[in-house]
């Protein structure tokens, strides 16, 4: 029987998963590692140690459980992304990878680059504007402050890219994660354009670009050393997380909304057309002439994991944890007693685009409780999923089916919060996710299933979140007020970032 491995890459963590050719999953392994901060805005990987080490254990586990008349026939990998990590002519690391949105380091080069091209410019070229979530502020940042490492710069990949890199020694990205190089890349016409960047990148040092469902070659022998599979085995392009989750769902069709429920939370809805959005992020999807819309805010998990972290509460394999706490939240009414939390812990990407935004707790008296923080902290993650849904709405694409997935799906507290808030109804997705979605790419890639339609039967999902209407009503009261603290908490949180800024 022919087996697919799928592997994705989180912020917190790295999924594989063994999937047979009608879609059982067949074996899972997961690794954990942290995030690495070495100052306020920066969040990096070590890409040798995360990525590749994290691919390799966890391949090697995998082809344990490949039986005796068995075969891999192809690999897909996604993972975190838009990431930027250099890498020197063999493929090495040359510093630790900047992560995504969550990392705000390039402030002053988005200006710089604004500056020089100017924002219409960069919108016509992009569909988007420049913001944390975008890569090629990024590239400019290492240019401006690590000549060194510029000047040994091969290839600037991302998270999947490298691995596809490692397995099959050729560089390329998928035209889904590219268009979040902005402003490196040309939606319109699905090409690099450096036109005007030339100061911080060359046209070479970017990878080549391909449809995620395309094979981008075969594992080489010197991987297939490392990683235990076959020389000559099929590796797919790859995606980005975001995507391959998407995909994992079943999000085909237009006015399909996947909302990631992760360490932050990302959206991607499926649009018939490239639709551009001062507020939104416009990119290809997995296969020609596909579209979506996408956003995305900063935190959303990390913040559950700070509370869990600050007070010192044993993070056990399992998340016990986190379903004791979300109980205690249940417990706490509506409003958690008054409390109002900003979840702008990392700045905001959708819809404020600050990277200086900060978070709030605002209410605070002698009489709340843990669980009255806690509903509060989600509550506010929950004002910031809603407002989100309305930029869809003020956009023109409303969503028609809202399909939740990841992690804090596990969360009933959190999912009836977003419904409750926004007035819709939310379709829970079971499954494995991102890697999932990485093996029914690959299983239509090599022709185990003739096509993405086909496959996407094997998306399952296991519950229906209905809004509550009186709760609707509620927190569509509050909001208001969320807004006022927002809009007020502003100026002092842009003063704060620059007295941060001064004494690092």
């Amino acid at each position: 029987m022919a087996l697919l491995i799928g592997f994705d890459l989180g912020t917190f963590e790295a999924k594989g998963v063994l999937v047979n050719e009608t879609g059982e999953v067949r074996a899972s392994s997961v690794r954990s590692y942290s995030i690495i901060t070495p100052k306020p805005g920066f969040v990096e990987h070590d890409a040798e140690l995360h990525w590749w080490g994290s691919f390799c254990e966890i391949v090697g586990e995998l082809l344990s459980s490949v039986a005796e008349g068995e075969s891999v026939a192809a690999v897909a990998c996604s993972g975190i992304g838009p990431s930027v990590l250099p890498v020197d002519a063999s493929g090495h690391p040359l510093r630790n990878a900047i992560l995504y949105g969550i990392d705000t380091r390039a402030t002053l080069q988005i200006a710089r680059i604004e500056d020089a091209l100017g924002r219409e410019v960069i919108h016509a070229r992009s569909g988007n504007d420049l913001s944390s979530q975008s890569a090629g502020p990024k590239i400019a940042w290492i240019h401006d402050n690590e000549s060194e490492v510029y000047s040994r710069t091969h290839r600037f990949v991302t998270s999947q890219s490298f691995l596809v890199g490692r397995l099959t020694d050729r560089w390329v990205m998928d035209y889904g994660t590219a268009a979040y190089f902005h402003p490196l890349y040309e939606l319109a016409e699905g090409r690099w354009n450096t036109a005007g960047c030339e100061w911080f990148v060359d046209d070479d040092q970017l990878p080549e670009l391909a449809w995620a469902g395309e094979v981008a070659g075969a594992v080489s022998r010197a991987a297939a050393g490392a990683t235990g599979l076959a020389e000559g085995t099929p590796v797919l392009v790859g995606t980005s997380d975001a995507l391959a989750e998407a995909f994992s769902c079943g999000a085909l069709d237009p006015g399909d909304l996947m909302v990631m429920y992760g360490s932050s939370h990302f959206f991607i809805q499926v649009v018939d057309r490239a639709v551009t959005n001062a507020g939104l992020y416009a990119a290809p999807y997995l296969f020609e002439g596909s579209y979506v819309l996408a956003a995305g805010t900063s935190t959303a998990g990390t913040i559950t994991r700070w509370f869990v972290d600050i007070l010192g509460l044993e993070q056990n394999t399992d998340g016990a944890v986190f379903t004791e706490l979300a109980i205690e939240a249940g417990q706490s009414p509506p409003g958690a007693n008054e409390l109002l939390a900003l979840p702008h812990f990392s700045g905001e990407r959708t819809p404020l685009n600050d990277p200086d935004a900060r978070g709030m707790l605002a209410g605070l008296t002698v009489r709340h409780t843990r669980a009255d923080v806690y509903r509060s902290l989600l509550e506010g993650i929950g004002y910031g999923v809603a407002d989100v849904f309305a930029c869809y709405a003020d956009a023109g694409v409303p969503p028609h089916r809202i399909l939740a997935v990841g992690g804090g799906t596990k969360n009933s507290v959190w999912l009836s919060l977003v419904s409750d808030m926004s007035g819709l109804a939310q379709e829970v997705c079971h499954g494995n996710g991102a890697s999932y979605g990485d093996a029914m790419l690959a299983a239509v890639a090599v022709g185990l299933v003739p096509s993405p339609r086909a496959v996407a039967a094997w998306a399952k999902t296991s519950a229906r979140i209905i809004p509550d209407a009186a709760r609707t009503r509620f927190y569509s009261e509050r909001t208001l007020l969320w807004h006022e603290l927002q809009t007020a908490m502003q100026p002092i949180a842009h003063q704060l970032a620059r007295l941060s800024s001064k004494g690092n």
